[in-house]
């Protein structure tokens, strides 16, 4: 069998290569996902300040979840510092070394914050860990000295015995700088390093009972696993990091981008392969429409129902199993490309390296093969029991009916799909109302799939003599042909369909929650003025030197985080990740309105919580109910509801007590401080005030509230640039889909177009007939896929925004048919063309 699948691939080569370009884009894009999907769990950085050690004990930076991604902590979790004498007392261990950590910016004599933004303060004691060396001056031995790493001292222009300004928060200090160390091969660090004296980094962490981590040097002859089993029995509740692992210990955002990567490749690579099945199937299934006649003459020389299903799989098989090796290639380099886009936007640090292997290949190729096996199966198998006479007959036209199964499958899915869009947004809370609304669209493309002769058939009657007014002979022919080959269409259109229908849902569904986020931080914001930093954040007391401004009314700091909530869904227990905030709830509408709809803001202080009415929703709880979160460095609290609030797409959806949120951040530094003049005062004297009563800490910034929304929006774009990257390789694909069958479709009417020009037309009517033909196609396609889109749009927007307009950019909406129109427009008349090469007799004769 697979020596007449072989034979039958090379004399049908035309009529294959649909099937293989389907597959080999595919495979592309499953590599590529699976290749980010094992970089997250392979990729490693190698380790710079803990090379020396042959252990990093740390506090839990995730939380273990079991037959799932453990959750990341997006804080610093900490250990006490009692734990550094409980490591060291376990044998094998000659000495435990803590590293303490703060967020350091360097300041110039004009004023301006110099260096990265990663740039941290460590104490000198722990330079033993790794392998900086002195290459001049001396340690810090004075609580004022500092020790710089070369390439921001270079950078900084600082001698040895120079001085140089470093902020910590908003406090800004002197210091002498005496010595320079650096890495001994020369290469400059991924963390930019500033030493002080053990006391004063202490001091400047503000957390004398905590460390980052311990490093751990062995006495000679201990054996490194020995030693890591005997921490982990002895000290509890601690991860002992060795080899290439040390680093994730060192850099806490090497955990957040394999997380981050991790999720997005299994979420966006799960919708791919469902996106490249149906692709895959309509591709098969207009193929063998196309190979009727030749299936009823098998049939008729004495060839099975079963022989043929077996041959068309094998086919496929050959073909599926050619496209998917062959795509392999092509998905490195997406990955690739994937890499260097994320970087670009900042979504992945720039070494956060691609860990290529065959298990990421291997499961490409079997998963193409499945999809392309059940495709032949659902395309075959009709085609496989037709009698020959009847094969024949539909060879030559259509049958005038769908199957019983097929149109009632179709009819029941428009109901649904109408009904997951709009029911659950409008008795569901939480997020499963938008994930639902979302889902409809797969449901509407489906009965769109099922339905697609019906549906096209019904449009062609009502647009086609719109769409074509006097276009007489080519426009009836157009019009007939389209009546008579519906299925044939359906099949050639339904990915163009599916584009414009996933096009319009994944962008414009971003565009509605980025705008309710944008309109909700713009009418939740009341302050007059917003007080930032050019560094790592506000220092929390610079609270208190704003309330004693003459004319200042309110002052509300805000710090922001990230929450880890579980909850029960009926048997199972689940987690969200929730951006949180944590604010004073003193007069707070006054600089901050979150919109509470039940509830008192008031009351937000101690062990108490406002969520979001989205969050709600999804926890399934109420005022006076409680809550299970783990605070941005993990710690658990259980906090009573007291407020439910109306905008979280703009501040959050968890805000707690301020003093909560802070003491669990990696730096304790507020995102930004918002002030309110008193009423009657005069807003410009006040903000001059301010100016004046922060002019001396150069890295504070006194901005409007204009200022700080744009802000805002520019973080959002940021943060959106990532979806945008996978819709584009989403509707790349579809667009090589839509091409590919268009294309297929029409180049294999060439015996159809040369029978009309031996009737009498010429190839200019012939190609009128098709620019008709094309334009039914495209309007039918462009208003199917929109009103298959419409459902899902309105239904998210009723869940986001209880609204029922979501935000549709025009041009947005404009491109994406423009695009559609160029791709059909052009596949279709280009493929007419080259058909229509042949001389008319010769072309009568031609073998299919």
């Amino acid at each position: 069998m697979l020596a007449l699948a072989w034979s039958t691939v090379r004399g049908r080569t035309g009529g294959f290569v649909a099937a293989f370009v389907a597959v080999l884009f595919g495979s592309a894009v499953i590599t590529a996902c699976g290749i980010l999907l094992e970089s997250s769990e392979r990729s490693k950085v190698p380790t710079e300040r803990y090379r020396a050690a042959e252990l990093v004990v740390g506090a839990r930076q995730a939380m273990p979840v079991a037959d799932d991604v453990d959750p990341r902590f997006v804080e610093r979790a900490t250990l006490p510092a009692d734990r550094i004498a409980d490591v060291a007392r376990v044998p094998g261990v000659r000495a435990a070394i803590a590293d303490v950590s703060v967020a350091v910016s360097l300041v110039t004599a004009d004023g301006a914050v110099l260096g990265d933004a990663a740039t941290r303060g460590h104490g000198w004691g722990s330079t033993v860990l790794g392998p900086f060396t002195m290459s001049a001056g001396r340690p810090p031995t004075a609580f004022d000295d500092v020790v710089l790493d070369a390439a921001l001292a270079e950078r900084a222009g600082v001698p040895v015995d120079g001085t140089v300004r470093l902020a910590v928060g908003s406090t800004v200090a002197t210091f002498r700088v005496s010595g320079v160390v650096r890495l001994p091969d020369g290469r400059a660090s991924r963390q930019p390093a500033v030493f002080f004296a053990d006391e004063r980094v202490r001091a400047l962490s503000g957390r004398a009972d905590r460390v980052a981590v311990i490093g751990v040097l062995l006495l000679p002859g201990a054996g490194v696993e020995e030693v890591a089993d005997a921490i982990r029995a002895a000290v509890p509740d601690v991860v002992v990091y060795q080899g290439r692992e040390r680093s994730e210990a060192e850099f806490l955002d090497l955990g957040g981008t394999r997380s981050f990567v991790s999720e997005l490749a299994l979420a966006f690579g799960g919708s791919m392969v469902l996106v490249i099945m149906i692709v895959v199937g309509s591709t098969l299934a207009l193929s063998v429409r196309q190979r009727l006649r030749e299936l009823a003459l098998l049939r008729a020389i004495g060839a099975t129902p079963k022989q043929v299903l077996r041959m068309i799989t094998a086919e496929t098989m050959v073909v599926g199993t050619l496209g998917a090796v062959l795509g392999v290639v092509p998905g490195i380099g997406l990955s690739l490309a994937f890499r260097a886009a994320f970087v670009a936007v900042g979504a992945i640090p720039a070494d956060f390296t691609l860990s290529i292997g065959p298990l990421p290949v291997l499961v490409s190729v079997v998963l193409c093969l499945i999809g392309a096996r059940l495709g032949s199966w659902v395309a075959a198998r009709r085609a496989a029991r037709l009698r020959p006479v009847d094969a024949l007959g539909e060879a030559v036209l259509e049958p005038p009916r769908l199957g019983r199964l097929r149109l009632t499958v179709g009819v029941l899915l428009i109901p649904a799909g109408l009904a997951m869009a709009s029911v659950p947004p409008l008795r569901l809370r939480g997020e499963g109302a938008a994930e639902s609304a979302a889902f409809s669209a797969f449901l509407l493309i489906f009965a769109v799939g099922l339905l697609g002769p019906k549906l096209l058939a019904g449009a062609v009657t009502v647009l086609g003599p719109w769409l074509n007014p006097g276009a007489g002979v080519s426009g009836f022919l157009a019009t007939a042909n389209a009546h008579a080959n519906a299925r044939r269409l359906a099949a050639a259109t339904t990915p163009l369909i599916m584009g414009i229908t996933l096009a319009a849902g994944q962008l414009f569904s971003g565009t509605t929650a980025s705008a309710a986020a944008q309109d909700q931080a713009a009418d939740a914001l009341r302050a007059d003025f917003v007080v930032t930093s050019a560094s790592a954040g506000v220092s929390p007391e610079l609270a208190d030197t704003l309330r004693r401004v003459p004319g200042v009314a309110v002052v509300t700091p805000v710090v922001r985080t990230r929450t880890l909530v579980t909850f029960r869904s009926g048997e199972d227990v689940q987690f969200r990740h929730y951006a949180a905030q944590g604010i004073t709830a003193d007069r707070l509408t006054t600089t901050l309105d979150p919109g509470v709809l039940d509830g008192d803001l008031d009351a937000l202080r101690g062990d108490t919580v406002a969520l979001s009415r989205i969050a709600a929703g999804t926890l399934d709880v109420a005022l006076g109910d409680t809550v299970t979160l783990r605070l941005g460095d993990g710690t658990p609290v259980t906090p009573t509801v007291v407020a439910i609030y109306e905008r979280g797409l703009g501040l959050g959806d968890v805000t707690l007590p301020h003093d909560v949120v802070l003491t669990h951040t990696t730096d304790r530094l507020d995102l930004a401080v918002l002030v309110a003049a008193a009423p009657g005062a005069d807003v410009g004297v006040v903000g001059a005030a301010l100016r004046s009563a922060v002019a001396g800490l150069p890295t504070v910034r006194v901005s409007d509230r204009a200022a700080f929304v744009g802000a805002q929006r520019e973080a959002a774009a940021g943060e959106s640039a990532v979806g945008l990257i996978l819709n584009a390789v989403l509707l790349g694909y579809l667009a090589i889909a839509v091409v590919n069958t268009l294309v297929m479709a029409t180049a294999a009417r060439f015996r159809e177009f040369a029978l009309l020009r031996l009737v009498g037309a010429t190839r200019r009517q012939v190609r009128a007939m098709m620019r008709s033909e094309t334009r039914i196609i495209v309007v039918t396609a462009v208003l199917i896929g929109t009103l298959a889109a419409i459902p899902s749009l309105v239904g998210t927007s009723l869940a986001l925004t209880r609204t029922l307009l979501p935000a549709v950019p025009p041009l947005a909406y404009l491109g994406i048919v423009g695009v559609a129109a160029l791709l059909g427009w052009a596949a279709v008349m280009t493929s007419a063309r080259i058909a229509m090469r042949p001389r008319p007799v010769e072309a009568i004769g031609v073998r299919e």
